[in-house]
């Protein structure tokens, strides 16, 4: 009888498991893409009071992250962060433009979607970031730890 009772607790508990991996699968977690992306009058969006997004035109040490400098031209700059970028993992470049780029990279296991932009400051000769989760509250540091990774690609090359 206590078998029978234990297999029915592990047959539910596979089911449940099952039912929420296919789900997972089936509908992942991206969330749309936010309205307000994109750079006006030379800013990026703010961040959200949420810990997920760091900006480096943000004012608070929390979602702060600094700009990325570059030497040469803004046109070489764009085409080495494009070239970083495009070696990273799971990664969607969804907007190049003059001096702004947008780019969508998706987790592993949940497939949750983060927004990564660039702006591209000609007079200050920096590139601006914003990279930022589409939904929950707490990214673990991803998008802080994805900012520092291309950073330093960018000012170690290959």
């Amino acid at each position: 009888m206590m078998t029978d009772q234990f297999d029915q607790t592990m047959l539910t508990t596979h089911g449940v498991t099952l039912m929420l991996s296919v789900s997972l699968i089936l509908f992942p977690c991206c969330g749309k893409r936010p309205e307000g992306i994109g750079v006006v009058e030379g800013k990026l969006a703010p961040c959200p009071s949420s810990p997920n997004c760091v900006s480096s035109q943000s004012q608070d040490a929390e979602h702060h992250v600094k700009p990325i400098k570059y030497d040469g031209s803004l046109i070489q700059a764009k085409e080495r962060l494009l070239e970083v970028i495009k070696a990273m993992d799971r990664v969607k470049i969804t907007t190049v433009e003059d001096d702004y780029v947008h780019a969508e990279f998706t987790s592993r296991v949940f497939r949750f979607v983060d927004d990564v932009e660039f702006y591209f400051d000609r007079d200050h000769k920096v590139i601006h970031v914003r990279s930022a989760s589409r939904v929950g509250y707490s990214d673990l540091g991803a998008n802080r730890h994805r900012v520092q990774k291309i950073r330093q690609a960018l000012v170690s090359p290959d």
